[in-house]
């Protein structure tokens, strides 16, 4: 009984020796050099354009038009309006107009599968604005349809990636009012 004690001890002691010297070896390692501004700009619009697209594929057909409260937008209201808005960013950079003020009605897009591919559509067009712009572009000035004022393209797109971050925090909601957990809040495989 007393080996298998020590011998427990001993691979315990040893896992702990491991894991200190994991440890150490990553403070001795350089630090990996920063991302240039592009595409620390481009990890953070695709990182939110994830997390919503996973919301658009994962949330059940049949809850679509689900409302916390009826003055509310429906779930793909929601969806509709967060991608929607990134035309306010990616069509000023590209040399278009903006989109029209207000956003695309649901019965312009009647099924998941029209909802989804909008939202995945316009990440993917804000993406290709912010990689064409490149670094040296992101100090190019565009005009902000909403404050009527010249901005710079950074600025612009940082403000897009908090809009549809601050309509992620409200589907999260939508999710746990409705009883389920959102693509992010499930344990990783």
């Amino acid at each position: 009984m007393k080996k298998r004690i020590v011998g427990v001890v001993l691979a315990v002691l040893m896992v702990g020796a491991l894991a200190v010297a994991q440890d150490s070896m990553k403070k001795d390692a350089a630090p990996k050099p920063a991302v240039g501004p592009s595409q620390a700009l481009l990890d953070n619009w695709n990182d939110v354009g994830r997390k919503l697209i996973a919301m658009a594929e994962d949330f059940p057909e049949d809850k679509y038009d689900f409302k916390p409260v009826p003055a509310q937008r429906s779930f793909a209201e929601q969806l509709l309006h967060a991608a929607n808005t990134n035309y306010f960013f990616t069509n000023p950079v590209m040399g278009l107009k903006p989109p029209p003020g207000e956003d695309p009605k649901r019965d312009q897009y009647k099924t998941k599968a029209a909802v989804v591919e909008f939202v995945k559509k316009s990440f993917a067009d804000g993406a290709a604005a912010i990689k064409q712009k490149g670094d040296k572009g992101l100090s190019d000035l565009v005009v902000d349809p909403f404050a009527n004022q010249e901005v710079r393209v950074s600025d612009m797109a940082w403000s897009l990636i908090e809009h549809s971050g601050e309509h992620y925090g409200q589907l999260v909601v939508y999710y746990r009012i409705a009883g389920l957990v959102p693509p992010e809040s499930r344990p990783k495989k």
